[in-house]
């Protein structure tokens, strides 16, 4: 659906398409440019594109305040996100990787 090219890592590809659904979410609320619908962005501005990313982070920071506030721990949300991360091994498909830097 959409290309992803440069330094974006995403640190769980299995949220690839999740996150990809909710900028198109993010983009609807917003009623930016339906150019967008076609998983090009190239014709947006980035005002727009910034206003999506900013209309994401608004929602996770939201709801992450509503699991607070309903008695979920903080920790235990980060911990469970740590643990997942942890049973994936980059390194096991990719093979050796040397940062550049």
């Amino acid at each position: 659906m959409s290309i992803r090219t440069g330094s974006n890592r995403i640190l769980n590809p299995m949220a690839v398409q999740a996150l990809d659904k909710f900028k198109l979410e993010a983009a609807t609320e917003l009623n930016i440019n339906n150019e967008y619908k076609s998983g090009y962005w190239g014709n947006i501005t980035s005002r727009e594109c910034g206003s999506v990313g900013g209309q994401m982070v608004k929602k996770m920071i939201e709801s992450y305040e509503n699991q607070l506030a309903n008695g979920a721990s903080a920790g235990a949300s980060i911990q469970a996100a740590q643990s997942e991360n942890q049973n994936y091994n980059l390194a096991n498909k990719a093979g050796n990787f040397v940062p550049q830097g």
